[in-house]
């Protein structure tokens, strides 16, 4: 392992993130592993690109220095991001799975026992065919979550750079909620949210915001296509904020105009779910248990709403097209996994339909403590609620909004 000084985290870090992996892979009774996850191979090594479409991989032996494989321009980034001292580079013009088949060979490891991410978004079955035809001396073995077995609890040090993520999520949030005022586009309220976090330090997000205004917030994972907010709309907003590839991400709503009985007891409701959280969850409950809590409070509503998905998601390390960990664990009724301290979650007890017409939310991103949980913001969660302007004509009011924003933002005030 090279010592280097300028990786997201101290050397120390990385060497025990190693260190418990190959304890992994020895109780599977593996030689090595082949990991193709790109969030996977970040949290071991550093090294990230958006270029991982292109195949790469971590051969992590379990007794020698691990080999990373890259496509010839990606090699930059092993060895200006990371600690790994072997790297194989495969030209444009060659192929990437000969070149692991090669790497394997030549590390004497092509008839031992290998593991592989099976359900890998990045190593589809056309390559896995390939290895499997190629390597007969050797053995193949599923290995998939045997580094999310790592990372789903987070160090006190990947606790710190998702502060840093969560200050640039509320920065954009409290920009976006400044600016979600009738007559301005749902564009330009993504522009305020995206140019308020990055000046807050924030990096490019796994997912670029979510903005959508009235019958729009109906339409699952739509995000801002120009559409003018309306005088009596509200602005559905959920921002992820990402530092080093760790997230973090809030929803919040913006209502212009009056706020009325059904939106209030929307509030209240999901501040009420949040609220609990805070107040019942402590490590050794099953996230189903937690899912239960927040699924009852927000499903007995005489608004017309519903919760219609999971209530929360693990939220860590992400490379697009998502920012969650999800698949690594999610709160979903039946699911028995136990919370740990370390675990991080994002809360979502949004409600979708309220009257039959608007969704909206209220999110909180968490990490589970020795005792129970605690937020990474400190952002108010009532709607922020805008006087209507329909006496303005959308194109007065959108450069004023805008520069309201602004000045609001840059004091802290979304409303």
């Amino acid at each position: 392992m090279l010592s280097r000084d300028d990786m997201t985290f101290p050397a120390a870090e990385y060497q025990m993130r190693l260190d418990a992996l190959r304890r992994r892979i020895a109780e599977r009774c593996m030689d090595a592993v082949v990991i193709t996850d790109p969030e996977n191979i970040m949290y071991l090594t550093d090294y990230q690109t958006s270029g991982y479409s292109f195949f790469q991989a971590l051969i992590v032996p379990l007794e020698q220095e691990p080999i990373m494989i890259t496509r010839a321009m990606e090699e930059s980034n092993v060895i200006a991001r990371t600690w790994v001292e072997h790297t194989r580079p495969y030209p444009d013009t060659g192929d990437a799975i000969q070149m692991l088949v090669e790497t394997l060979r030549e590390f004497h490891l092509a008839d031992k026992r290998i593991g592989y991410e099976r359900n890998s978004y990045f190593f589809p079955a056309y390559q896995q065919d390939f290895i499997h035809t190629t390597l007969v001396d050797g053995k193949l073995l599923d290995c998939f979550g045997i580094v999310e077995e790592g990372r789903i609890c987070k160090s006190a040090a990947e606790i710190e750079i998702m502060r840093r993520a969560a200050h640039a999520t509320e920065a954009g949030m409290k920009a976006g909620l400044a600016a979600a005022v009738e007559g301005v586009s749902e564009n330009e309220i993504a522009a305020e949210i995206s140019a308020a976090m990055f000046r807050a330090g924030g990096e490019a997000p796994a997912v670029m915001p979510y903005v959508t205004a009235g019958p729009r917030t109906m339409i699952g994972h739509a995000t801002w296509e120009g559409r003018i907010v309306q005088p009596g709309e509200h602005v559905f907003l959920e921002v992820g904020g990402c530092y080093r590839r760790y997230h973090t991400a809030m929803m919040r709503t913006a209502v212009n105009g009056e706020l009325t009985d059904s939106m209030y007891k929307a509030q209240e409701l999901m501040k009420d779910a949040l609220e609990t959280l805070h107040h019942d969850v402590q490590p050794g409950m099953t996230v189903s248990d937690v899912d239960n809590l927040v699924r009852n409070i927000i499903s007995h509503n005489d608004v017309g709403a519903r919760l219609i998905t999971r209530s929360g998601y693990s939220i860590g390390i992400a490379f697009p097209p998502s920012w969650d960990e999800g698949y690594i664990c999610s709160l979903k009724q039946g699911n028995a996994d136990v919370l740990k301290p370390g675990m991080t979650f994002h809360i979502i007890p949004w409600m979708w339909g309220v009257d039959g017409t608007k969704t909206c939310g209220i999110s909180d991103t968490i990490y589970v403590t020795e005792t129970g949980i605690e937020s990474f913001f400190t952002l108010e969660k009532e709607f922020v609620v805008h006087p209507s302007q329909s006496a303005i004509t959308p194109i007065q009011s959108a450069p004023q909004a805008i520069t309201k924003a602004k000045a609001k933002a840059k004091n802290g005030k979304p409303s």
